[in-house]
């Protein structure tokens, strides 16, 4: 009988050139960017992937914003994102969602 169950890759079959897949989803009245798709070293912290994010928006460290994975939680800055892709990664892309007021959490 031939086995059916989906394979899924290991996390760091996604890593082998040091960099990660971060998506970037906007939600609520939070503006869009363009690409939203972005690659990032494994060896950033979660800051990193805030201090670029508020760049690319061009936020200040004043305005408020919130930065989520997968809906659902805000990871310590001080977390490496290949800690973060290794537990939380879909299909290879780590999921970023943010938004102006705090949504999920």
């Amino acid at each position: 009988m031939k086995n059916t169950a989906t394979t899924t890759a290991n996390p760091e079959d996604y890593m082998r050139d040091g960099k990660v897949v971060l998506l970037f989803q906007n939600t609520g009245s939070a503006p869009p960017i363009k690409p939203t798709k972005f690659k990032l070293s494994i060896s950033a912290n979660f800051q990193n992937v805030v201090d670029f994010l508020r760049k690319q928006l061009q936020y200040s460290q004043n305005d408020p914003f919130f930065i989520f994975i997968n809906s659902t939680f805000q990871p310590n800055p001080e977390e490496t994102v290949a800690n973060l892709f290794k537990c939380f990664h879909v299909n290879g892309i780590l999921i970023i969602n943010y938004c102006l007021t705090p949504a999920w959490g």
